[in-house]
């Protein structure tokens, strides 16, 4: 229990000073307008830095981190299907997942967010 005390206060104490160490030397003297422009390559800055994005882009981006993400959620399932560790009851919920991502993929695609025309 003291090793634990002693490697907290050591973790607190270690991240103060490189807390402290960074913020006195991350200090930045040189400031100016030129600097803190978002195209700082030595041309004058022609239109705004915050271009718009697709939305569609975003949307279908998102998409595909969640199908991915549950695809990822099958591959234990799919280790153990049709050995003896696999019960009624893990049929039955693989079948039930299986089942919502297609439902899932369904609504998507009935919605349009899996088309890309404009």
């Amino acid at each position: 229990m003291e090793k634990v005390v002693l490697s907290v206060w050591l973790a607190c104490f270690l991240g103060l000073i490189l807390l402290t160490v960074g913020l006195v030397f991350g200090v930045s003297f040189y400031s100016s307008r030129d600097k803190s422009s978002p195209f700082e390559c030595g041309f004058d800055s022609v239109g705004s830095s915050r271009v718009p994005f697709s939305l569609r882009f975003f949307l279908l981006a998102v998409i595909f981190v969640v199908f991915d993400v549950e695809i990822v959620l099958l591959f234990p399932a799919v280790m153990v299907v049709g050995s003896p560790l696999m019960w009624f009851n893990g049929y039955l919920a693989l079948l039930m997942f299986l089942l919502l991502l297609f439902v899932g993929v369904v609504h998507e695609w009935r919605e349009g967010s899996l088309e890309w025309e404009v």
